[in-house]
């Protein structure tokens, strides 16, 4: 499943309000979502950055998931929390 620019709007004023993975969830049925600390993603490049968060893209077509610059490419997104 691509992701649309549409979707990226979506995702980020969703994440920006903090409004939940329920929510999320709702919204996306097709994308996974993975929180977790900035310092788990050391080494890796996000997608984009927030005040909060930092955003990456996961491509998990393949047996093993990676971190994509490639919205077209995503199957889910990965929020790594900063404080």
């Amino acid at each position: 499943m691509a992701i649309s620019e549409q979707d990226l709007s979506g995702i980020e004023t969703l994440l920006a309000a903090d409004q939940g993975v329920a929510e999320f969830r709702r919204r996306f049925p097709g994308l996974s979502l993975t929180r977790c600390d900035a310092s788990d993603m050391s080494g890796q490049a996000p997608f984009r950055r927030y005040p909060t968060f930092d955003l990456y893209l996961v491509d998990g077509r393949d047996h093993c998931w990676q971190i994509t610059p490639d919205p077209v490419r995503a199957t889910g997104v990965v929020v790594a929390g900063r404080n």
